[in-house]
């Protein structure tokens, strides 16, 4: 009966709010007079129509005044009744005293009575239609329980019950105090109870509301939703909440950090500062993963100048544009100043460093898909190595003061051409040092990234996504994981340690990650169950396709593990022993010579020679690593 009216334009739709309390203010001064004189009153003469016509226009036009016919049913809010009690009140002012006026038989009893069959006509019907509305929509909307009944928690069922996707039936809450209690009208109950409850509400999906928690207590949550086969989504952070970023309802998947994050370390402030408050710095690969993030990081510490070089366009534009709203969000005042260009063009880099008189350097521009570059040999070492060298001989050459390379697990006891590029980067970083006295040369290393474009977790979203297979080279295969952020604040700090050695510094990650573990844990957390002997009928299949050339099973942070610690609890000194590089010139003009002629086999040889026999790692007898020299090398112009 109502939905005609409830699919109707606004304006009809206030037409007929406007109808209906001229209907109700009649109604209600009649029943006021009718229980006054205990019958029911047809009495009605001229007097009391002027009485009532008085009565209902300056009604109408104290709700219009009050906003009440701006203001939507079905989010009716307290303003809303308030305007009811308020535009009520005066109406019956007004009726007593235009009665009064024209000496009409209204008794002095019958405003007091309008009032209340007013409020409970004019509000109660709006609040009788609210509540339709909803129940309609109630039936539209999937159920959800919430994780979490604090404050963001009753936050969020407040904002879903005005929405129209989903309806919180309860809550769930390790806090015993509140379990047995009801919050804004919806049960609190203990996690132990939820395997029943999401059979008996046929619930899909759980939202998580603890954004404030510590990463250990978000990582323990998880765990225990793992086995339940529900999508678990969450709120956005703090952070975004409180700079206008989201809304309490745009709920998101769980991000593969909050599976393998840590507890925050609070930065070292004096270490941050040294490298970047009131100097110019400059980020090589400045649109990458690492890049990016150094770059966001940086800009908050206030330096002069902050030079960006990325040889890809559109990676520029899409990190000066962020970091331009950046800083006008946090009101910082930098000069940004974008250079479009490779490390590689050695004319350049000494440009660059001149011209901006830059004091501290973090090169992180890096071939670093193994595959590709282990397709692609020559552009590999000819970015990674000779890059590198260009642009760490350019920093010495004009005094830069502190130098940084972003290094990688992979450099440890290198099994493919990615790994060996990066290995050999870090020994040339180390011979510049040597005879360096102006400039601190360090390098840092660290493994996998989450959500860097190299990462395995975007891939197995998007195989999840689109229903499978989730693809994993090898059952026992284990990685070290680390969060962009932190990776990018770590190597900040490195930075400050520097003493001009070329020493390695290298980052704590944690445990390593059996990567099909974290298949299974990404299939269950968004609502799907792994395909497989056991479970014949689940959503998703899990396929081994062995590892690829070059790939190893586990990787390595230390050379023979021999590392000692530093002032910060996350950061390591590697020792090293590489084979001593003693003609570095001679090297890098036979590399040039070598890339230049696009000879694959002589580049490789030339890198092996410099790392030498005892940090490669050999074939095994598991064929768990692809030898380097079994690795076909394809010419690249």
């Amino acid at each position: 009966m109502l939905e005609p009216l409830l699919n109707a334009s606004r304006k009809t739709k206030r037409i007929v709010s406007v109808i209906g309390d001229i209907g109700f203010i009649f109604l209600a001064f009649w029943a006021a007079m009718s229980l006054r004189l205990d019958e029911f009153y047809l009495g009605f003469d001229i007097k009391h129509a002027a009485v009532l016509s008085i009565t209902i226009s300056a009604t109408i036009i104290s709700f219009i005044r009050l906003g009440l016919y701006r203001a939507v049913i079905r989010f009716m809010s307290n303003h809303a009744m308030m305007a009811v009690l308020l535009g009520v009140t005066f109406s019956s002012l007004v009726l007593a005293s235009v009665g009064f006026l024209f000496k009409a038989f209204v008794p002095r009893s019958v405003p007091f009575m309008y009032w209340c069959f007013a409020v409970l006509m004019v509000g109660g019907s709006r609040m009788l239609v609210r509540a339709y509305v909803h129940s309609k929509l109630v039936k539209q909307k999937e159920k959800v329980i919430i994780y979490g009944a604090g404050d963001a928690g009753v936050q969020l069922a407040i904002a879903l019950s005005q929405s129209s996707d989903y309806q919180p039936v309860l809550y769930v809450d390790d806090d015993r105090r509140k379990q047995g209690s009801i919050v804004q009208g919806l049960h609190v109950y203990s996690p132990d109870e939820l395997g029943e409850l999401i059979k008996d509400y046929q619930i899909t999906k759980v939202l998580l509301a603890i954004s404030g928690a510590p990463q250990s207590l978000k990582r323990l949550i998880l765990k225990f939703l793992e086995p339940f086969s529900v999508e678990v989504l969450k709120i956005p952070s703090f952070t975004d909440l409180i700079e206008g970023r989201s809304k309490i309802q745009e709920l998101r998947n769980v991000e593969i950090e909050d599976l393998l994050g840590r507890d925050s370390v609070e930065p070292d402030l004096e270490l941050m500062l040294s490298c970047a408050k009131g100097k110019n710095v400059l980020v090589t690969g400045a649109g990458g993963s690492i890049g990016s993030e150094l770059c966001r990081q940086l800009v908050r510490l206030s330096p002069e100048k902050l030079v960006l070089l990325e040889q890809s366009e559109f990676a520029l534009y899409e990190i000066v544009k962020c970091l331009g709203e950046l800083s006008a969000l946090k009101n910082l005042s930098v000069n940004l100043i974008p250079i479009l260009g490779s490390v590689t063009n050695k004319e350049l880099m000494n440009s660059v460093i001149a011209d901006y008189s830059i004091h501290t350097l973090y090169h992180a521009a890096a071939y670093k898909h193994v595959p590709i570059v282990e397709r692609n040999a020559i552009e590999g070492a000819r970015n990674n190595v000779l890059g590198t060298y260009y642009t760490a001989l350019a920093a010495k050459s004009n005094g830069v003061e502190k130098f940084v390379l972003i290094s990688t697990d992979k450099a440890v006891k290198p099994a493919n051409i990615m790994g060996l590029t990066k290995r050999v980067a870090e020994i040339v970083v180390r011979k510049i040092a040597e005879n360096s006295s102006n400039t601190s040369f360090c390098s840092v290393r660290f493994g996998n990234v989450l959500g860097s474009s190299g990462s395995v977790v975007p891939l197995f979203k998007e195989q999840i996504k689109k229903g499978g297979p989730v693809t994993v080279t090898h059952p026992e295969v284990t990685r070290y994981f680390m969060t962009i952020p932190e990776a990018a604040q770590l190597v900040i700090q490195a930075g400050g340690m520097v003493d001009g050695n070329g020493e390695v510094f290298v980052l704590d990650m944690g445990a390593a990650v059996k990567i099909k573990d974290l298949a299974y844990k990404m299939i269950h957390l968004l609502g799907r169950e792994v395909k497989d002997e056991i479970n014949p009928v689940g959503d998703i299949e899990i396929v081994y396709t062995g590892l690829r050339p070059g790939e190893k099973l586990h990787e390595e942070l230390f050379d023979n593990g021999s590392h000692v610690g530093t002032v910060h609890p996350r950061i390591w000194r590697a020792e090293v022993a590489d084979k001593k590089l003693v003609e570095l010139e001679s090297f890098i003009y036979s590399m040039e010579a070598a890339c230049e002629e696009l000879l694959g086999d002589r580049v490789k040889k030339l890198m092996l020679n410099v790392v030498g026999d005892n940090d490669r790692t050999e074939l095994d007898k598991d064929s768990t690593v692809v030898h380097l020299s079994s690795v076909p090398t394809i010419k690249v112009g």
